[in-house]
């Protein structure tokens, strides 16, 4: 991982000081520990968004110090600590692949329960069982996104995805390369947040994740995931907007401020403190244009016309063009969301990769040259390749200190 400062976590450029109170309070928010009498649970992952979203500063990633850990049994949890998660990271959330009847399931199962809290007298609760399940083979894992720049990829128009998907299709159909966008069911609109680029939009990426991670119903979600009585401790839904608010930022739910916060934190900023310096990134960066990679991570797109000034008519730095790929059967979850099939993963943005501390959609590995190879599975000739494989075959042709040079340069971003 690339050292020194954050070079993440701050505001955008350019926002008004009424923006910038509600990024300010997003933020608040966003790290804000939540109990039983704000709707915690009764099942959950973790009580506070940035225990997720913290490597480098809050929005990030996963942590090394997983804060699960501590929270398993915090003010007096009964819970027993899953195989999968560990005191060094990273955060995981765990999905089961099927249902017992051989069904697809896809869905997050929660790690935790408030069974034996102080401020949850009475609930019992069983957790989900995971030694049964990963016997199966049945489980899969996914690591927080970082959401870094959220509100500059939000703004991307969606016929600027669609012609940059048109882009190069002789050298894409050449290397195996298709994609597509996913996208939402009723208005067609293309989604772009999440591991298969699932979610729409901040808001829903906002209240999904608070009624999943969190078990906090809101405005979006409004009914428990777990509806036992006696595991009920605030009414719900948990979380609404304050029509008796004195002020818009009083007045403003708690999935509005988490959504105002992502939609203005800053992308992260390049650094050339890397083994190599400029000139070895300069050289990564042409050498990961040519070996085929930029096709699917796109340095650049832009912003269209948008409400917020600074988000408006912006270059979108994040190394990604939001289309979903099949990446083959060696990253293959099982799992559909939206029309992201059990193999397909959305291109995920690069920028911030240089103080990232685990990589892939399940945190796997924290060698990024691992992430690279992993790329690469299945065979053209039984028709279940991964479209990336000409591109890594590409990259393990280089000479060792090209591949360093690429290294460098994603470690930059």
């Amino acid at each position: 991982m690339r050292v020194g400062t954050p070079d993440a976590g701050d505001p955008i450029a350019g926002l008004s000081p009424g923006e910038l109170a509600f990024f300010q309070a997003g933020k608040d928010e966003f790290e804000q520990a939540d109990g039983t009498d704000e709707g915690l649970g009764p099942t959950m992952n973790l009580d506070v968004c940035s225990g997720c979203h913290a490597q480098p500063a809050t929005g990030g990633t996963s942590p090394f110090a997983n804060p699960q850990v501590a929270f398993a049994n915090a003010n007096g949890a009964t819970n027993r600590i899953p195989p999968f998660i560990q005191a060094g990271g990273p955060v995981r959330e765990a999905r089961f692949v099927r249902n017992p009847d051989g069904t697809r399931d896809g869905g997050v199962h929660a790690l935790f329960t408030i069974a034996g809290r102080a401020d949850a007298p009475g609930c019992a609760l069983e957790q989900p069982d995971f030694d049964a399940q990963l016997a199966l083979g049945n489980v899969i894992f996914r690591i927080p996104t970082p959401v870094f720049g959220a509100g500059l990829i939000e703004q991307i128009p969606d016929k600027v995805i669609r012609a940059n998907q048109a882009s190069n299709a002789i050298l894409k159909g050449a290397l195996g390369i298709s994609g597509r966008t996913n996208h939402n069911g009723n208005d067609g609109t293309v989604a772009r947040f999440g591991w298969k680029a699932q979610n729409k939009s901040l808001l829903l990426f906002s209240g999904e994740a608070y009624n999943v991670e969190m078990g906090i119903t809101n405005e979006l979600f409004q009914t428990e995931r777990d509806e036992t009585p006696i595991c009920q401790f605030s009414a719900v839904p948990n979380d609404v907007t304050k029509t008796d608010g004195k002020t818009p930022v009083e007045a403003t739910s708690a999935i509005e401020k988490f959504a105002l916060f992502m939609r203005f934190l800053a992308p992260p900023t390049p650094s050339p403190n890397t083994p190599g310096g400029a000139d070895s990134i300069a050289r990564g960066r042409n050498l990961f244009s040519d070996t085929g990679c930029a096709l699917c991570h796109t340095a650049t797109l832009n912003t269209g016309n948008a409400t917020v000034a600074a988000l408006r008519n912006q270059p979108v730095n994040l190394f990604s063009d939001l289309l979903v790929h099949d990446m083959g059967p060696g990253l293959a979850d099982g799992v559909t969301q939206g029309q992201a099939g059990p193999r397909e993963f959305r291109t995920a943005p690069l920028w911030g990769l240089g103080q990232r501390l685990f990589f892939l959609h399940d945190g796997r590995t924290s060698d990024l040259r691992e992430a690279i190879r992993a790329h690469r599975s299945g065979s053209f000739f039984t028709f279940n390749a991964s479209e990336a494989n000409e591109v890594i075959k590409n990259f393990s042709a280089l000479r060792d200190n090209e591949k360093q040079d690429v290294l460098n340069f994603l470690r930059s971003l």
